[in-house]
């Protein structure tokens, strides 16, 4: 396809070098046409132990864990390094993960890779060793410190919604910890990562092993990677069913995890909002890449008074919106990732009719297009709460409405979820608005359609949205040990 794919398909990168899969190789899928655009490694068990191998080698034989300046310069040399090869990289998270062109300027690619700048800085600039002073125990003065060390090695399983946001999130803290790290993408996505071997065994300093990345259709190898005493720590971001599995998994050997899971976030829309427009800009938030992300708001929650206005605005936009080609500068929503995934929203759909609700806009394939993987903006309305469609995790351009009796009604209906990512508060008097947010169990809020996505903001969730948190000097330290050292004063 391009420069950094090669004819045959790309390859693994296990212990510096970059190899063929021991099981051949696999198709990824253009969403947009279903046409297959080439092939990628396809590692075998013994692929995914020789590269959990060389990670607990590089961990345990090299000073990358010690040497905190030179890490930051190899996270700068892979930034630089995506930077110079952008145009290619842009091309192929477009055509494999379907991602509207405009959003590569942003969270799909450019934002991600800036993103590498702050690791880099919080190697070279956190405070690895701190004194806390003079201490007495049992008539002995002693000195004593806290160390900050890394985990060790890290197993990092990503999905494919945003494999490069989702992919340098977890490696460049890891990295800038100084950690070394088994990468297992997505299947639907296996390009995305596997094009990060070849850039940093060609323009970056990173020791052999210290990144392994193992891309296959076999989701056992994830397993493999979970339970293999070897590894210190998953990261793994995805659905809540499969982060039950990775941490009863990762409990035979009792490594710490991270787990970043689902959500089904609701906006709030306060009887003193501008009702238009927080309908409005709630509707078209959930079509952006076609629904695909974890934290948007797929539950709308609107003053019963104002019910039919605010169904009536958000259709409007939802119906505004087509779902088209994400090559062309001006689309906002794409296709669904898989033909899968697309059968798993009309399913929901027909649920949602078969509980009674109403579809207001949408509701099914775009006439207009007779391939791809397309969903049309939709709209249910006057369905409870408690409806399928209102509580599970659907991940595609579907938004639900909701009526609500009031400020503490509001509360109770967005916290009766077993999700608590994100959400939303629009309304106009301060006061109210915090009553909504000290009540809200969710890990993120806008309110008035602030953005609280960041490198610097840590993000993650309330119950069964998962723990631990992402970005941020808080998703640094989840890939750090804390060891104390006492000595005589």
């Amino acid at each position: 396809m391009n420069g950094l794919v090669p004819a045959g398909g790309t390859p693994l990168l296990i212990g510096g070098k970059l190899v063929s899969g021991g099981a051949g190789v696999f198709a990824t899928i253009n969403p947009a046409t279903e046409e297959v655009l080439g092939h990628a490694a396809n590692a075998s068990a013994a692929d995914m132990d020789a590269a959990i191998g060389a990670a607990r080698t590089a961990f345990d034989t090299t000073d990358w864990s010690r040497d905190h300046a030179f890490r930051a310069h190899c996270l700068r040399q892979l930034r630089e390094a995506m930077r110079d090869h952008l145009d290619e990289l842009r091309e192929i998270t477009i055509a494999e993960v379907g991602a509207p062109r405009m959003l590569t300027s942003g969270p799909q690619l450019e934002g991600p890779i800036a993103d590498l700048g702050f690791a880099a800085d919080l190697a070279e600039n956190y405070d690895w060793d701190t004194d806390l002073g003079l201490g007495v125990t049992m008539g002995i003065t002693s000195r004593r410190r806290i160390r900050r060390e890394a985990v060790g090695v890290v197993g990092a399983i990503t999905p494919w919604n945003f494999p490069h946001q989702i992919n340098l999130a977890k490696l460049g803290p890891a990295l800038a910890a100084g950690n070394t790290v088994v990468l297992k993408p997505a299947p639907d996505t296996p390009w995305c990562a596997a094009v990060l071997g070849q850039l940093i065994t060609e323009h970056t300093d990173i020791p052999a092993g210290v990144v392994n990345i193992v891309t296959s259709d076999d989701h056992e190898l994830g397993a493999q990677l979970v339970a293999d005493p070897r590894v210190d720590m998953i990261t793994f971001t995805g659905s809540t069913r499969t982060g039950r599995a990775v941490m009863a998994g990762a409990a035979a050997t009792l490594k710490r995890t991270f787990l970043e899971l689902g959500g089904k976030s609701a906006a709030i829309v306060l009887d003193d909002a501008d009702i238009a427009t927080a309908c409005s800009y709630t509707a078209f938030s959930v079509t952006v890449h076609a629904g695909q992300g974890c934290a948007l708001t797929t539950r709308l929650l609107v003053p019963r008074a104002a019910y039919d206005e605010a169904v009536a605005a958000t259709a409007k936009t939802l119906g505004g919106i087509r779902a088209g080609d994400p090559e062309k500068s001006g689309t906002v929503c794409g296709p669904l990732i898989s033909a899968r995934q697309r059968d798993r929203v009309e399913r929901y759909l027909d649920i949602a009719r078969a509980e009674g609700g109403r579809i207001v806009a949408g509701g099914g394939r775009p006439a207009a297009r007779e391939r791809g993987f397309f969903i049309e903006p939709t709209l249910i309305a006057d369905v409870p709460n408690t409806a399928t469609v209102a509580q599970e995790e659907i991940f595609g351009p579907v938004l639900v409405i909701i009526p609500h009796d009031g400020d503490a009604d509001a509360i109770r209906l967005a916290n009766e979820s077993p999700y608590g990512l994100s959400g939303s508060v629009w309304g106009s008097d301060p006061d109210r608005i915090d009553a909504v947010v000290a009540g809200v169990r969710t890990g993120t809020l806008s309110v008035n359609g602030g953005l609280w996505y960041a490198a610097d903001a840590p993000f993650g969730g309330y119950k069964q949205s998962g723990f631990g948190r992402e970005m941020g000097v808080a998703g640094f330290e989840e890939y750090l040990e804390t060891k104390l050292v006492a000595t005589p004063a």
